[in-house]
């Protein structure tokens, strides 16, 4: 009596366990019909025909190599089931025939491989063919599917839902809703990275919020996503194009920010920054060589440590934290502002926001002119290259061009057409703090501290024979300079190379 041993194999985990039914029944039928006795039976659920690392398969072929000599048939209910790659399976089928002499029945097929008939091996050559033609035909439909969601319906099909997002209905209808706790999360990540805090800061702070994401890059990926501007990313489909495309689903993140953040991760990686709350402006406070301070701590005769800054060339600063802070916190007290000032002030930014609501409401209405001349430019290009009137190259150069110019105006608008009122809210809430700057800087964390120096002085903050300098410092703060400087706190000397207004006389 012949012995035989059998193959059967699906593809996807979501498909009817009927497959593998069905292959056992034909199976069945022939070995009953032709007397064979099954030795053993291997089976691959879920796993794709394009490559032969299957766990039931490797298993196949080691049990082949161990037992060939007992063994006269390999059953598999079609050629295919080894692979629709036609070159690897007719290689695998050979191999076990030639090596092992064993022969290879694909049942419902009704071909028995045989490599020295020629008519057999004609026939399961065919077979294997048209099996990877159906596989390419397929593919493609799968991948113009893809891109027809993607790149025309703007959906977002990716299996795992991004994070600050949930997945919503079923079918075509399937689209992704703002998870706005999360979302909070996405929002502050990308706030504190166009503040240029220190990347391993915002990764802190993004998992102690509750972000779940794993990995080292996990929150770099969030960075980079366009979905969290309401655009997805389409790759090239034969002759139509691939890039952002806009999507159904809400945004997150304006385009304009978004834009600007992706310019900032293309920039070289800066020296990373190790924040320390007991030497706050140790990166940010420079020497008077230019070189920013780095700050350690110092053991005393006592054991207490005492904390300096210090340049890294030996004969440049070596500063007590204790003296520099202290110099720093008397400078705030005259950076603040009086009562009547901070009215001033407040009249003043609301006529300014509102000249600038007026002026940003204008050019918005000119973006989107220029928008809508952008795209009429597009779809000439596309209605001449479907007319055949431009080539691909052509087509190729141009798409880029008008697609990216597209995106840029869009957040230009977005900006643009944003609500102001927030503004105003934030002015209520914290302009009276500006007449306590001391309590404004103690009261923040040692990442504010770090934002509060770079944004008052510029990034210019120096020090030099034992006082703070600096050429550049907000115009409202620096009422007090002169007597910053009698009392040996901070030197403010404004640079000269440029002027509000022109001089009358002299120099």
């Amino acid at each position: 009596m012949k012995r035989a041993i059998r193959y059967l194999r699906f593809s996807q985990l979501g498909q009817s366990n009927g497959s593998i039914e069905r292959q056992e029944l034909y199976t069945d039928q022939y070995i009953q019909h032709h007397n064979i006795q099954l030795v053993d039976t291997f089976i691959d659920r879920g796993k794709s025909a394009k490559t032969f690392d299957r766990p039931d398969f490797i298993k196949l072929q080691i049990f082949i190599a161990k037992h060939y000599k007992s063994v006269d048939y390999l059953l598999v209910d079609q050629l295919d089931r080894f692979s629709r790659d036609a070159g690897e399976a007719m290689n695998m089928v050979k191999q076990f025939q030639k090596k092992y002499s064993i022969q290879i029945v694909s049942v419902t097929e009704g071909i028995t491989f045989d490599y020295d008939t020629p008519g057999s091996f004609f026939r399961a050559g065919l077979q294997l063919l048209l099996a990877e033609e159906d596989n390419i035909n397929r593919s493609i439909k799968v991948r113009g599917g893809l891109y027809t969601a993607r790149a025309k319906e703007g959906r977002f099909l990716t299996r795992e839902k991004p994070f600050g997002y949930r997945k919503v209905g079923e079918g075509k209808e399937r689209h992704l809703e703002i998870n706005e706790e999360e979302a909070k999360v996405v929002r502050i990540v990308y706030d504190m990275f166009l503040r240029d805090l220190p990347l391993y800061k915002i990764k802190e702070k993004a998992y102690e919020l509750g972000f779940d994401r794993k990995g080292n890059m996990a929150v770099d990926r969030v960075l980079a996503n366009p979905v969290y501007a309401g655009l997805v990313r389409v790759e090239a489909f034969k002759d139509l194009p691939g890039g952002l495309f806009p999507a159904i689903h809400e945004a997150i993140i304006d385009k304009s920010s978004w834009q600007i953040v992706q310019g900032k991760m293309k920039k070289e990686d800066k020296v990373k920054v190790v924040v320390d709350d007991d030497i706050p402006l140790r990166g940010v406070l420079k020497c008077h060589c230019g070189v920013p301070l780095t700050g350690a701590p110092s053991r005393g005769k006592s054991g207490k440590y005492f904390y300096y800054y210090k340049c890294k060339h030996s004969k440049h600063n070596n500063i007590s934290a204790i003296k520099a802070h202290e110099q720093f916190l008397n400078a705030c007290d005259l950076m603040s502002i009086s009562e009547t000032n901070i009215k001033v002030i407040r009249n003043s930014c609301y006529s300014t926001i509102e000249i600038e609501m007026k002026v940003n409401k204008k050019k918005a209405v000119e973006k989107k002119h220029e928008l809508d001349e952008i795209k009429q430019k597009l779809n000439t290009v596309e209605e001449k290259w479907f007319k055949d009137e431009i080539n691909k190259d052509t087509y190729d150069r141009w798409y880029p061009i008008y697609s990216g110019q597209i995106l840029n105006l869009e957040a230009a608008i977005e900006r643009l057409s944003a609500n102001q009122g927030k503004v105003f809210e934030v002015l209520d809430t914290n302009l009276d703090m500006l007449s306590d700057m001391r309590y404004v800087y103690t009261k923040s964390d040692t990442l504010q501290k770090r934002e509060f120096v770079n944004m008052v002085f510029n990034k210019n903050l120096y020090y030099e024979k034992g006082i703070y300098r600096t050429p550049t410092m907000m115009d409202m703060l620096s009422h007090n300079a002169n007597k910053m400087e009698e009392k040996g706190y901070l030197i403010y000397q404004k640079k000269r190379d440029t002027f509000s207004n022109i001089p009358q006389s002299g120099r």
